[in-house]
């Protein structure tokens, strides 16, 4: 058997040193994809809305809460419950609408794998 340096037998593909680079490439790549990605999201806004539109919300591609839009004639000194109900059900429909994006935005970065699923590991996705 032919042995390679240090007395051992040569690697596969000339000791996988090109195969490393090449990953580290990819790896650099798809760590700038993501940070454009980041940024898009952070310029990005969706709206969300309730009571047909009555009550609207502006809300960021990152979750942020933009803006509130109240319809004066939803407004009812006697029905504070009715306008806090709405205006909870328009956050919530804006940010499902900013996680739709942000699933959107990522998994065309990721090639659709959850990275969230392995947390920040250490530090090393952003």
């Amino acid at each position: 058997m032919a042995k390679g340096k240090g007395g051992r037998p040569p690697m596969p593909g000339g000791g996988g040193g090109g195969q490393l680079n090449q990953m580290m490439k990819q790896m650099q790549k798809m760590q700038a994809d993501m940070a454009a990605a980041q940024d898009a999201l952070a310029e990005a806004t969706v709206e969300g809305s309730a009571g047909g539109g009555m009550v609207k919300v502006v809300v960021s591609g990152t979750g942020d809460v933009q803006s509130v839009h109240i319809a004066p004639e939803v407004v009812d000194p006697d029905d504070v419950e009715m306008l806090e109900d709405l205006v909870l059900a328009a956050v919530s429909d804006g940010l499902r609408r900013a996680h739709e994006l942000q699933g959107e935005s990522m998994g065309s970065v990721t090639g659709g794998l959850d990275l969230g699923s392995l947390g920040d590991l250490g530090g090393l996705l952003g």
